[in-house]
């Protein structure tokens, strides 16, 4: 199988990873192939250094997805460490283990402490489990690897206090650009659904409460879908069984073809493949599908359990990006959620690159229509970077005479219009640490203002944007605050043989800015700006 480049830069990135620490994470959305890349690093590991690799999984089916992706990559075999099935005495050097097996202290002590050289965890943000602790504490030596398709650094956060560093990230959004996901439109549907008296429990919504809550509007519901996503295969989920089947019959009395599955119902894998197979329209489930199903085809979702937490909205929404020959797009039908709580997650979350973007991305959709996702994000992130940057504008003036030879580093990513620095925050140890002599020097020797107090992770945040603008033959940051401050605007969109050649001009003429040149709506011309 040929790995696609940003699955073969996250083998590297692992690798690299590796030598220096002893857990990582690996972020991929949900379709992206995260069991392809931890399959290929597991060949890699196994064929080169004879390596014994434990991969952990929390529920039977993907046990067995595992075991078999990975012979499919590899056509290396999987030993299974489940219930009566044990690895130890196997030839095989992987091994795909169910923690609830081997968390128990009998199973681990079958094993030598040094038994696993590497453990795979995958679906990672269950990693800080005790159930999974106690198996990583055991083989403390083995060097560990975290895969999720969570895409909220509050998540990462959270893995850190266990993880290291996050060795590789690629984004819904990157994703979605690169033709790897299919493009999602979201529409608001104007049905207000109360929630005000809803429970919390566990951090989250309680399902229980969350169903009775919803059982008042499942015709309204049913209407809804019938005529915004009539030709569209849709998966509903819904907190409670009951709940469920309710919707389902709700669908069938309008006319629209639906079925249910739950983790009680005997003929699961029949609804699955018939489903699958175009028999009926929509299917309804009680949070079943959340984890180890894919049916490309399905192109809307609609999220009836509202819920406050990133990952299990990602893990939902995944059901339905990968891309299919005959799908155009996915459709996310969106409710009005009548809550006292303002952190409940919606479509914008997905691909928001900060809580003010969000909130900006929700306004504009409830506005009505189906919308596309990342053009509504753009919109969002260039109008509050003006805004943003406005209100900054005597701080930076100041920054500016503290160090007028250099650009700083926030109007850098400002200028370069870089929501990652612009918004960066620390999510592991090592990045608070105080940056290093090296990378303050080299910071400072490609033109930006890098502080004696700038942290590691921001620096390193510096340098990587830096290089990727000189990949890309972009403006330097040298040539940004010469133009900038002749009062050319967004030059940090410009290419770099573009601003050298207005700095040619400008120095042919002295240092002022040519005749017939209006630097504040100048924009270069026979180019595209990135």
């Amino acid at each position: 199988m040929n790995l696609r480049p940003y699955q073969l830069d996250a083998l590297q990135a692992i690798r690299k990873e590796w030598t220096t620490r002893k857990s990582t994470l690996l972020v991929l959305p949900t379709g992206t192939g995260k069991t392809i890349v931890f399959a290929a690093l597991i060949d890699q590991l196994v064929r080169a250094q004879q390596a014994r690799v434990l991969v952990l999984a929390h529920r039977g089916e993907l046990l067995e997805q595992a075991a078999d992706k990975i012979h499919r990559v590899t056509g290396l075999n999987c030993a299974i460490e489940k219930a009566e099935e044990s690895a130890i005495g196997s030839w095989e050097r992987i091994t795909v283990g169910s923690v609830q097996t081997l968390m128990r202290e009998s199973r681990l002590e079958r094993h030598p402490k040094t038994y696993y050289t590497h453990i795979i965890v995958d679906e990672a943000h269950h990693a800080l489990a005790d159930s999974y602790q106690r198996i990583l504490q055991y083989f403390s030596d083995a060097k560990v690897l975290g895969v999720t398709a969570t895409p909220d650094r509050g998540d990462q956060q959270c893995l850190g206090t266990y993880f290291e560093s996050l060795a590789f990230e690629y984004s819904m959004p990157e994703a979605i650009r690169d033709g790897y996901l299919s493009r999602i439109s979201a529409q608001t549907i104007p049905l207000e659904l109360d929630l005000t008296l809803v429970r919390q429990s566990a951090g989250d919504y309680n399902a229980g409460d969350l169903g009775h809550a919803l059982e008042p509007y499942l015709d309204q519901i049913a209407k809804e879908i019938a005529t915004v996503a009539a030709d569209r295969k849709t998966v509903v989920f819904l907190p409670l069984i009951q709940t469920s089947q309710k919707m389902r019959d709700a669908l069938l009395s309008c006319g629209i073809s639906a079925g249910e599955v739950n983790g009680e119902s005997p003929d699961r894998r029949d609804i699955l493949t018939a489903f699958d197979r175009g028999d009926f329209q929509v299917l309804c489930n009680s949070m079943l599908l959340t984890e180890g199903w894919d049916c490309p085809s399905v192109d809307c979702i609609v999220c009836l359990r509202p819920t406050r937490i990133r990952s299990l909205y990602a893990q939902i929404i995944g059901r339905g990006t990968r891309i299919h020959p005959v799908k155009k797009n996915l459709l996310l039908l969106d409710f009005l959620w009548l809550t006292s709580r303002h952190d409940l997650v919606r479509p914008a979350h997905l691909v928001a690159t900060s809580a003010d973007v969000a909130q900006k991305m929700t306004r504009a959709l409830e506005t009505g229509g189906a919308a596309d996702l990342q053009e509504i994000k753009d919109a969002a992130e260039k109008e509050i970077l003006h805004e943003r940057e406005a209100a900054l504008i005597k701080q930076l003036e100041e920054q500016r005479r503290k160090k007028r030879r250099l650009v700083d580093p926030l109007q850098y990513a400002f200028s370069t219009m870089d929501q990652a620095l612009i918004d960066y925050v620390p999510a592991f140890p090592w990045e608070k640490e105080p940056s290093s002599e090296k990378q303050r020097e080299q910071i400072e020797n490609a033109g930006v203002f890098a502080p004696s107090d700038m942290p590691a992770g921001q620096a390193a945040a510096l340098l990587h944007s830096i290089e990727e603008r000189r990949k890309q033959k972009l403006a330097t940051p040298k040539q940004i605050r010469l133009l900038e401050r002749m009062g050319f605007h967004e030059v940090g969109l410009w290419k770099f043989d573009s601003a050298s050649k207005m700095i040619a001009r400008i120095s042919a003429n002295g240092w002022r800015v040519p005749a017939g040149v209006q630097p504040a709506i100048y924009i270069p011309k026979k180019e595209t700006q990135t």
